[in-house]
């Protein structure tokens, strides 16, 4: 059954997690201001699912009712493409829609468990199916724990001095595993009914104790949650991130033990690698709708700056330049989520991915691109926003008729319109959440090093190579041996090593 915002906050309450927020614990989550900003987000992709302009968009049809798209699997193209669009709306509104994490962790799932059954006669892939159902029928809101701690990177996980660098089986019996480790950057986990854990790297068959998949509710023993505030709740200053915020967190599992049913992989490294790129694939896909819609926000205050400073880019030349050149990257690493919907390619299991290169070549241009973004942003709105009082000023009788001067821009334009414009652009991108943003398009879904690793994976540079050997008609053969990483057949079979980060 879909929930409501208020159905979601009220199902926390009925929870008990274990979490620290600046050196005190949490006695309530979903009554804790620090944290209302995340809740606010995530009950965007709940209510939304309600609405009728957007419950198309954002439900998928089922036998025993609509689910939410944000715990679908991708069936066809289509679906790969509403779920962009469906990020991107919630992105533009919230900031971060969060939950979509729970989205690309069920579609590469669903591939590895199958994969792991086709290989080694396993069960995962029907636990994994009765989970997911039960998921879809209770509309949960799923954390994603995969980024490992890592410890001394030059190690692997089984030569590390702390063996909870990385999340790892410690323990196995008749009934299930124990799992020990610290997961490093898990998105939303304080609000999150439940975690699924992941492997974030492929392993070695003498780290395979690390290649473990399953789900753990929030409040299981042994769980503890170390968390940042989600946005900046309380500052009037903060005109977006005092509604909308996103916590991240730090999880530490101590001796927590999952039951059969809910263990998905353990051990498999094969499919533990498969899993971790799918997902990247998936994520990276969706992060390009996350960003564009973050684009969405900072072009429509520009545009709103650059009128109120009485500007119009009709007129002025520079003005239209930047608000052209912000649009157009906007649009561009969004064109390669399109792409990469419409190219979709089927897995063995039956759903669909997004093209490979596409979709990482898209969040590498949103990555490395969103710095220029917030500098266009600064460039149209002028050096008032980062020049400006705080709120307690705006109602000081001894300042208020200095401070009207100051804000006013075009005459028929209120003075504060343009204030408040200022302010969102500040806190988008010139405070602690500004920063925030950037760090977090630039190392989310992995380092731009491994979406580099996956384009050169994917792409097929040796076709090129040959179709101007054609033309030179010299039709030499290369050995396999001159192939890239990946490209030893048709589907690419390789798996590199590089890791997959939570957003």
């Amino acid at each position: 059954m879909l929930m409501t915002a208020a159905g979601y906050r009220e199902s926390l309450r009925r929870l008990t997690p274990r979490v620290f927020l600046n050196g005190a614990a949490v006695t309530s989550v979903a009554d804790e201001p620090r944290l209302a900003p995340g809740l606010n987000a995530v009950g965007v992709s709940y209510d939304f699912a309600h609405t009728a302009e957007n419950k198309r968009l954002m439900t998928v049809p089922a036998a025993g009712g609509p689910i939410n798209r944000m715990l679908a699997i991708d069936a066809t193209a289509d679906d790969l493409l509403s779920k962009l669009e469906a990020v991107r709306l919630l992105c533009k509104e919230a900031g971060c829609a969060q939950r979509y994490l729970a989205h690309d962790a069920f579609n590469a799932l669903f591939a590895a468990t199958k994969r792991a059954d086709d290989a080694d006669s396993t069960s995962y892939h029907q636990r994994f199916l009765d989970y997911l159902a039960d998921a879809q029928a209770r509309d949960l809101a799923l954390g994603i724990a995969m980024t490992d701690a890592k410890g001394d990177r030059s190690l692997r996980p089984s030569a590390q001095a702390r063996p909870d660098a990385h999340l790892h089986i410690k323990e196995r019996n008749a009934k299930g595993i124990v799992i020990s480790g610290i997961k490093a950057i898990v998105t939303g986990a304080p609000y999150m009914h439940e975690l699924l854990v992941m492997p974030s790297r492929t392993h070695r068959p003498e780290d395979s104790a690390c290649a473990v998949a399953c789900a753990v509710p929030i409040d299981a023993p042994g769980v503890t949650i170390i968390a940042r505030a989600a946005g900046r709740s309380g500052d009037a200053a903060a005109k977006f991130s005092a509604k909308y915020g996103q916590s991240t967190a730090i999880v530490h599992f101590e001796d927590v033990f999952v039951s059969h049913e809910r263990v998905f992989l353990a051990g498999e490294c094969e499919a533990g690698g498969y899993l971790t790129t799918c997902y990247a694939t998936h994520h990276r896909h969706s992060c390009i709708g996350a960003r564009a819609g973050f684009g969405d926000l900072l072009i429509g205050a520009a545009g709103l700056m650059t009128e109120a400073n009485g500007l119009d880019p009709e007129k002025y030349a520079h003005i239209r330049e930047a608000m052209i050149e912000l649009i157009t990257i906007t649009e561009s690493f969004f064109a390669c989520g399109v792409a990469a919907s419409v190219y979709g390619m089927r897995d063995t299991a039956g759903c669909i991915a997004p093209e490979p290169v596409f979709a990482n070549i898209g969040k590498l241009l949103l990555a490395t691109k969103i710095y220029d973004m917030q500098r266009l942003a600064h460039y149209l709105s002028g050096g008032l926003i980062v020049a400006l009082p705080g709120p307690d000023e705006d109602h000081n009788p001894e300042t208020k008729a200095s401070l009207a001067a100051v804000f006013q821009g075009r005459a028929d334009i209120p003075p504060e319109h343009r204030r408040d414009v200022a302010r969102l652009i500040t806190d988008l991108t010139a405070s602690d959440e500004g920063g925030w943003y950037s760090v977090i398009s630039l190392h989310g879904g992995g380092s731009p090093e491994a979406m580099k690793r996956e384009i050169w994976r994917n792409y097929p540079v040796m076709e090129k190579m040959e179709l101007v050997e054609k033309l030179l008609g010299r039709g030499l053969v290369r050995a396999k041996s001159d192939k890239q990483p990946g490209r030893c057949c048709e589907q690419g079979c390789e798996t590199p090593e590089a890791a997959a980060e939570d957003a």
